[in-house]
């Protein structure tokens, strides 16, 4: 059994194993001026490679990080030497948590060995683990085709919908600033506020100040402390995608079983001046 989030202590015994696959999934926000494909040239974990988050978007959509077709997800993953038989382990180095976005990508398309590493490259840094520099080379292989798992992911027209049938709870992933409306979303050029009756939980309370998952536990009581049943549909939404999915990861890891990314998230529902909104504490 393959386990959602592997620590600092399995992945150091199991490098170099025949089936595992490490990809580094970092992403940086273009305000940050970090480069994460540079970044990993620079140093990362000994046989990793690099996955390209940024990259694994549909460019045939206007908002940032939509989730990518089935050929593109497909073509990467075979480049970078992923197999049915691989288990992949997940790493980022960045403060939006992007492995969880990687995992949720790969779940997305069908993959079911597939972990993230608890703490990421910070944690490997801070514990002394070796690292190597330069590019990775992988050779490709062949895969099956890929097909959306589309009970996983919703779009502005299901989110209209729920509106009326409230069938699935919603959780916005962002700051409580932008979710309020007290401040502006500067990421995407947006005011603030939220989809109406959407529940709030920030995403970084999901991780411990050394960036590791808090355990199941504390992940269900924050779930409950924010208004939500873990054990009824979920949809998780942010500003574009990535940070919602440490949401979906951190439910997973509670327990929850029915959960959805909404794609297009608040660059396309607040952009939309016919979405209705809510502004304020959540209701």
């Amino acid at each position: 059994m393959t386990h959602l989030l592997v620590s600092t202590d399995w992945l150091a015994a199991k490098l170099g194993s025949p089936d595992l696959v490490v990809l580094d999934a970092s992403y940086h926000l273009a305000p940050t001026g970090r480069d994460a494909k540079a970044e990993f040239a620079a140093g990362h974990i000994a046989g990793a490679r690099f996955l390209d988050l940024a990259a694994l978007s549909d460019p045939a959509v206007e908002f940032d990080n939509t989730v990518p077709t089935a050929q593109q997800f497909q073509d990467r993953v075979r480049e970078l030497g992923v197999s049915d038989a691989s288990h992949v382990v997940l790493y980022d180095d960045s403060p939006l948590k992007s492995a969880a976005r990687a995992w949720f990508l790969f779940t997305l398309f069908g993959a079911k060995n597939v972990s993230v590493l608890d703490g990421g490259l910070a944690k490997w840094k801070a514990e002394g683990r070796p690292l190597e520099s330069g590019s990775a080379m992988a050779t490709a292989v062949g895969r099956p085709p890929t097909a959306v798992r589309v009970t996983d992911i919703r779009d502005k027209a299901a989110m209209l919908a729920n509106l009326e049938s409230r069938a699935e709870q919603v959780v916005d992933a962002r700051d409580a600033g932008r979710f309020t409306g007290a401040d502006e979303d500067s990421v995407h050029d947006l005011p603030g506020g939220h989809i109406p009756g959407a529940r709030h939980l920030f995403f970084r309370d999901m991780l411990r100040e050394d960036g590791t998952f808090r355990d199941p536990e504390e992940l269900r009581s924050q779930a409950e402390r924010a208004g939500l049943d873990t054990d009824q549909p979920i949809v998780a939404s942010c500003g574009s995608g990535v940070t919602a999915s440490v949401i979906l990861f951190a439910l997973r890891l509670a327990g929850a079983s029915q959960t959805a990314l909404y794609d297009g998230s608040w660059s396309e529902w607040g952009a939309d001046p016919e979405t209705p909104k809510e502004t304020g504490e959540a209701r």
